[in-house]
């Protein structure tokens, strides 16, 4: 977890990370937008990695199939600020673990809620996943999708190290655009009135730390969200 000291509440960032790889370019050009936001307001960023949640979460079908460590995960996604939804394309589309950990996300959780997306591909032509395929999945969860998302294809990395500058100005125009909104949204400490998250659940706990099976809430099945 990485916070920034500065003026003003802590806008709580949560990054699902779906790449397999470590490092990997996806999480270059997300290191580069936390960066960029960093300089514009206080932030507080954690990071969800789905392909390291382990088998609580590949063998979970339902939300109440999932480890505490796995729920903790969902919560914090869940309870976040902004949420940065960060993946490779693959085949034309974002990997299935990333789908998975959406798929046990509940359904309401992202009403209202800032989503930024980013994505990393071979080529230019993969960009279309942001808009084709990305913003629909979250145009489900009626989240507020942040306009301007930010692509970056494999020949504008070294390694996993962003270079192409037009990528870099692109992402600062982007969040220069959206940064009143997000600095609206913050609940870290230091907000005003230490108002919980907009869906009223408790605040999620940080990553590494796991609460007991017995603190877990009952949650509702909804039949719109359950598997056939």
């Amino acid at each position: 977890m990485t916070a920034v000291a500065d003026t003003g509440p802590l806008l709580r960032v949560v990054v699902v990370n779906g790449s397999p790889s470590q490092p990997s370019k996806t999480m270059g050009l997300v290191d580069v937008v936390l960066d960029t936001l960093k300089d514009m307001l206080p932030i507080e960023a954690s990071r969800v990695d789905v392909y390291r949640l382990g088998a609580g979460f590949t063998g979970a079908i339902e939300r109440d199939d999932v480890s505490p460590e796995v729920e903790d995960s969902l919560r914090l996604a869940e309870d976040a600020d902004l949420l940065i939804a960060a993946a490779p394309v693959f085949r034309g589309t974002y990997p299935g673990m990333f789908k998975h950990f959406f798929d046990l996300v509940d359904q309401y959780a992202l009403a209202n809620k800032p989503v930024l997306l980013a994505a990393t591909g071979g080529g230019d032509h993969h960009a279309l996943v942001l808009e084709h395929a990305l913003r629909p999945l979250f145009a489900f969860f009626q989240a507020l999708t942040i306009p301007v998302a930010f692509f970056a294809s494999a020949g504008d990395f070294d390694g996993t190290t962003l270079l192409n500058p037009r990528i870099y100005g692109r992402i600062e125009v982007g969040l220069t655009d959206v940064a009143d909104l997000l600095r609206a949204r913050a609940t870290g400490p230091g907000a005003t009135q230490d108002r919980g998250p907009a869906n009223g659940r408790p605040r999620a706990t940080p990553l590494g730390l796991s609460s007991s099976a017995s603190s877990r809430e009952t949650r509702p099945t909804s039949p719109a969200g359950q598997f056939s």
